[in-house]
């Protein structure tokens, strides 16, 4: 049942400003790799400097900043609202341009508009619909670099949020922060509730997500001439073996899924070696992708595969192998009956969702290093589709979808702040 105060707010919801904030970030770069955030992060700030809320930037790398954007509460605890201002590359077989923000019959098109400049611009217009509502503590999005590489912004936020909170203060990796608009409380990190990542869920609650993990193997052996394999050891061959030893795994990962996440999975994703048909390959470079479930340790799982990948016994024949893993992301669940996921599946329902069950998601996001990392609960809730729009040609959202996310972050943070 929606009150009156709520539906105050709700009417504060403007789609005008939702589709002008959209095309603003769509019209952006952000490709990553190779790292173009900066043209993400300076519209995103702009939009928040105009609607008079706090803008911090803490530089991570540089030219690569993660921002955060407040509206001030009281002094308890408040909402984290998540988001990243990467994109993955064009890539090919794009009919629009992927950067023109076109508006057509309902849907804005261009790279990120669901993966997830879309749920940007709702995070953002969620803030702007409360201003003036006394709520007992801060709202805050965090836009956040590399979600879609190695995890560098959020990795450096929850260390500055861990510092933050243990009175140590200082911005991430001891760069300092910049308030460059604004005249909210500012600060990165604090005391949350709850957090919402505003990934795209086809705007379904979900409570949990399988974290991920890259893992690099490299097989070193000795080249020679192909008339003559047996002088040298072939790279390739181990790398075979590696493959083979993987998809095992991966076999037997699927006999014991997860109730709502389905099974740990590998995938062979990369391999590369040689520079000939007539050489014995010297070296052999493989990378594989492993997704975690909840509980899962990734040094377990590199362990296990070095223990797999040292019983095939490489060095016997020539080879020897190193491996690592050069990238993690931790899964997370939450409860169904916890505060956060009634308060937000109701609050979607109320903004007019589809009324869809509680759902686990097959992807990664930064909301599981908030949950390992905090401790804080979260749940994943956005505009778009992360499977019929994320990373394809002709990425788009529905402008409707955007206003049901605004509206329904909106009236979250009232039910939990209020």
């Amino acid at each position: 049942m929606i009150t009156p105060a709520e539906q105050s707010v709700l009417d504060r919801v403007d789609e005008e400003l939702l589709v002008r904030i959209t095309q603003s970030l769509l019209r952006a770069t952000g490709q990553n790799p190779p790292g173009e955030e900066a043209a993400t992060v300076a519209a995103l700030s702009a939009a928040a400097i105009e609607l008079d809320l706090d803008v911090v930037a803490t530089r991570v790398e540089p030219g690569r900043d993660n921002v955060s954007i407040t509206l001030a509460g009281g002094n308890g605890p408040g909402l984290l609202l998540l988001g990243h201002t990467d994109v993955v590359p064009i890539g090919d077989g794009w009919t629009k341009d992927p950067f023109g923000a076109e508006l057509i019959d309902g849907r804005l098109y261009g790279r990120g508009a669901s993966d997830m400049k879309g749920g940007l611009a709702a995070a953002l217009a969620a803030l702007a619909a409360l201003r003036g509502v006394e709520l007992s503590g801060p709202v805050e999005l965090a836009a956040l670099m590399d979600e879609e590489e190695t995890g560098k912004g959020i990795r450096a936020y929850v260390d500055a949020a861990g510092r933050t909170t243990s009175g140590t203060g200082g911005g991430a990796d001891g760069i300092g922060r910049d308030r460059i608009g604004g005249a909210g409380i500012g600060g990165v990190g604090g005391s949350w509730l709850g957090c919402i990542t505003a990934e795209p869920t086809d705007l379904q609650t979900i409570i949990g997500a399988r974290g991920d993990s890259y893992l690099r193997v490299e097989i070193h052996g000795k080249a020679c001439h192909a008339g003559n394999p047996a002088d040298g050891a072939n790279a390739i061959y181990g790398a075979a073996a590696v493959v083979a030893e993987i998809e095992r795994l991966h076999a037997e990962l699927a006999e014991s899924p997860h109730p709502l996440l389905g099974a740990a999975t590998w995938s062979v994703g990369q391999i590369q070696g040689g520079t000939g048909g007539s050489i014995v390959p010297a070296e052999c470079v493989l990378v594989a992708d492993r997704r975690l479930l909840p509980g899962e340790s990734p040094d377990a799982v590199l362990d296990d595969l070095k223990t797999r990948v040292a019983a095939l016994n490489l060095e016997a024949r020539g080879l020897s192998v190193e491996l690592e893993m050069p990238m993690e992301m931790p899964a997370f669940l939450t409860p169904a009956d916890a505060d956060l996921v009634t308060t937000t599946d109701a609050a979607l329902t109320d903004a007019g969702g589809p009324q869809l069950p509680l759902g686990g998601w097959t992807a990664a996001c930064d909301g599981g290093f908030i949950a390992r990392d905090l401790g804080v609960p979260v749940v994943v809730l956005g505009p778009g589709s992360v499977t019929t729009q994320a990373h394809r040609a002709d990425e788009s959202v529905g402008i409707d979808e955007l206003v049901v996310a605004a509206r329904a972050y909106a009236l979250t943070a009232l039910r939990l702040l209020g």
